[in-house]
This record gives C-alpha cells, sequence and structure tokens, in this order.
C-alpha cells in the first residue's frame, strides 16, 4: 500500500503491466519527459524508448499506427494528452479500432488503450474543457472507462489493458494531483461500480470528478437528516445495472450526477434506463450546453459542485 497521486498511481500501473507483459508499449506526444501530467513519468528510464514511444503532433497518425499495432500482436496505450484533441483521430477510433472485430469476423482484435483526459481544465477554455464520455459510449465495439480515485486509475488501467478490446480511458485533467491510497495488488473488474458511501433515503450515481462533489454534498445532505448513497460507476461501459438497481430498489430515488452537458449526456442513459423499469423517481444533473469560457467568472458558470447537488437532491426529496 502506498499513498500516491492519480497520476503516479497511473504510471505505476502502466509500468506493471508492462513488466509483466512485453507486448504493452505506450506511445503518443511528450511520453519521453513522463507525460504533461506526469502519468508516464520513470517509463522511459525503464522499458527505453521502443517501448515508450515519443511521436510527432498527430492525433490521426498516433491512433492509427496504435490500431496497425494491435492488429499485429502488440498492447498499445495511446496518449491523446487531453479528450479535446482526440476528436482529430475519431475515424481511427470510431472506424477502425472500435469496428475491426466485427467487420473481420473476429479475425483481428485491438486491445487498445486509448487514454483522452476529460473534464474542465482551469482557464483553458472551450477547446480543452470537454466531457465527451457519452461520444464513445454511443459505439459499439468501445469500452468506456473514467476512473476518480488513484486505486481505481491503477486497478483499472490494469484491467483496460488486459481487457482485448478497445477502451476509451477518460481519466480527469484536474484529478492528477489527487492523492490516496492505492493497493498495488488489488485488482478492479471492468463493469463494476462501487457505493463510495452507503445511505437509504436518496441514490447519487456518479463518476469521475463528480465523484467528488457528490460525496461532499453527501456529507452536507447528511448534516440535514438526508442518508444519501452514492455510487461511483467507475466503468460507462459497460454500466453495472445491477448495482444501480439494487440500490434504487432501497432508496427510491435517484440523482446521476456528471460534469459533461446535460443535454444528450450518459446520465439521460441511466435515467432513461430506470424509468423504464419503474425503479424509482429520477432526476439528472449535468453541464450546461455552453461553451466553456477561459476567463474565471465565465468558466464557473459551467462548474458544477457540491451546492447544485445538494439543491437537486433536496428538490427530489421535496
Amino acid at each position: 500500500m502506498a499513498l500516491i497521486s492519480y497520476a503516479a498511481a497511473a504510471a505505476a500501473g502502466l509500468a506493471d503491466a508492462m513488466r509483466a507483459d512485453e507486448r504493452v508499449v505506450a506511445l503518443g506526444e511528450d511520453l519521453g519527459r513522463g507525460g504533461i501530467f506526469g502519468q508516464y513519468r520513470g517509463l522511459l528510464e525503464e522499458f527505453g524508448g521502443e517501448r515508450v514511444i515519443d511521436t510527432p503532433i498527430s492525433e490521426a497518425t498516433i491512433v492509427g499506427a496504435a490500431v496497425g499495432m494491435a492488429l499485429t500482436g502488440l498492447k498499445p496505450v495511446v496518449e491523446m494528452r487531453v479528450v479535446d484533441f482526440a476528436l482529430c483521430a475519431m475515424d481511427e477510433i470510431v472506424n477502425q479500432a472500435a469496428k475491426n472485430r466485427f467487420m473481420f469476423s473476429g479475425q483481428g482484435r485491438v486491445p487498445a488503450v486509448i487514454r483522452m483526459p476529460i473534464g474542465i481544465w482551469s482557464s483553458s477554455a472551450a477547446q480543452h474543457s470537454q466531457s465527451l464520455e457519452s461520444w464513445f459510449a454511443h459505439v459499439p465495439g468501445l469500452v468506456v472507462v473514467a476512473p476518480a480515485t488513484p486505486q481505481d486509475n491503477h486497478g483499472l488501467l490494469r484491467a483496460a489493458i488486459d481487457c482485448g478490446d478497445p477502451v476509451a480511458y477518460l481519466e480527469h485533467k484536474e484529478l492528477w494531483a489527487l492523492e490516496g491510497e492505492v493497493h498495488a495488488g488489488e485488482s478492479v473488474r471492468l463493469g463494476c461500480a462501487r457505493v463510495a458511501r452507503a445511505g437509504a433515503d436518496l441514490t447519487i450515481v456518479t463518476w469521475s470528478k463528480a465523484l467528488h462533489w457528490s460525496l461532499e454534498a453527501a456529507g452536507r445532505l447528511a448534516a440535514l437528516g438526508v442518508d444519501a448513497e452514492v455510487i461511483d460507476l467507475r466503468t460507462l461501459w459497460p454500466w453495472d445495472r445491477d448495482a444501480v438497481f439494487a440500490s434504487a430498489a432501497k432508496t427510491g430515488r435517484v440523482l446521476v450526477v456528471h460534469e459533461a452537458v446535460q443535454v444528450a449526456g450518459f446520465g439521460a442513459e441511466i435515467v432513461a434506463t430506470l424509468a423504464e423499469h419503474g425503479k424509482a423517481r429520477v432526476a439528472r444533473l449535468g453541464g450546461l450546453r455552453v461553451p466553456v469560457g477561459y476567463s474565471p467568472g465565465l468558466e464557473s458558470q459551467a462548474r458544477l459542485g457540491p451546492e447544485a447537488i445538494v439543491a437537486k437532491a433536496r428538490a427530489m426529496l421535496a
């Protein structure tokens, strides 16, 4: 067990995978200097330039090369720096990586992990502050993962590398410095949610950085006499319907919270599924459908936080 950052946990998880399997390679911009957030620190020194590969600034080339690597037997981990830049590689992600197994009757597999940090990045404006997880959840053939803690960024990265299919791996841009305990030997299965806080009055379903807002909101609700349960989905596709349904049956109310724009966000899928099965009273809370502003005043208008979650939860309980 060690107390390390979200970034260091990812680096440690990737290093473990590379030691265990020589087919695992990493490629992307700035990996040689440890990545812009330190999420590859120390890997070049240990594994060398043939397995930790610095690339030109061309996202389409990076992902296209990774697809080719995967089809020839390697297990590439691809760095996109931020999800916003991955838009330059959507053909390779959506039409090549995600479809290959199905279009060629399983003769080829693309076990590539594509790391695309999501979320608002302070004072980085509209082209560096998007949460696009619903885009990838919509694409058949992609697994979608969104770790919220250092432990999960270690364990889920290992699970993503081992799963055998292309993974949209969505870390948060503002969680890199978050510290937490990491048990290196603790495995995490894809598709399994975690009950981050038990409760009986209301269920909050969330992922990524919104987990931390939700836990703070649950603490404030407790002071008001409301016992909120908080579920961290961890994996958006497949998502853990059983865990959400079980909590919904217990509390009778489910609020889905995410930083991404609320319109057509993944929260709508969860709410619709619950509504179709008549499991609970449902609501969702997401970001405004506006580009994130550069100035702190404009940026703050696009951000969620514990206050908004408390207000929405209290309205559901009224």
